[in-house]
């Protein structure tokens, strides 16, 4: 079970912002409940875009999980932020085929392109860039996707020249 809520991609306008006591409400179902822990957590970063550190010393509060239990299950799975993301994921691919064709070269100009390091979200708030084990777009490697969109066949250059123009178009510094 996964809660999602409407401006998890962090482009929220009025009518998408979440009822502030969707949580709460959430947090009083579930806070005794067995193997409550993900879904709480789940319900948060639906809510916020990620896990706030108040939001969870609530849920530990609540439910009697240790920060360092909650801060444990939050670092081992991988759909789990514990900082803001960008409006757009950046996911470079450095699975075989896309390792073979250069992958680690476009991920780095793409750090040097954004001034943010793997893992990170550039200060406009615009992108987050990972690296990710596969896209599954082995055939058009070396491969990223920016938000829902895939750019196969990259070059460095080619990524960069993408980065820029979304950049552009979203109204971020160039």
């Amino acid at each position: 079970m996964t809660f999602e809520s409407k401006n998890a991609n962090n482009s929220s306008t009025d009518q998408d912002k979440p009822d502030p006591d969707f949580f709460s409400n959430m947090l009083e179902r579930l806070a005794g409940s067995k193997g409550n822990l993900i879904p709480l957590l789940q319900c948060a970063q639906g809510i916020y875009g990620y896990l706030p550190a108040e939001i969870i010393k609530l849920i530990s509060a609540h439910t009697g999980h240790s920060l360092s239990t909650i801060y444990g299950v939050a670092s081992f799975y991988s759909q789990f932020r514990l900082y803001p993301a960008g409006k757009l994921i950046i996911r470079v691919c450095h699975g075989t085929a896309c390792h073979v064709q250069n992958a680690n070269a476009i991920g780095q100009a793409l750090q040097d392109e954004l001034r943010i390091g793997d893992g990170c979200t550039t200060e406009d708030r615009i992108f987050t860039l990972e690296t990710v084990a596969c896209l599954g777009c082995c055939s058009l490697a070396p491969v990223m996707m920016i938000g829902d969109e895939t750019f196969g066949n990259l070059t460095p250059a080619g990524a960069v020249k993408v980065v820029r123009e979304i950049r552009k178009r979203e109204g971020g510094a160039g």
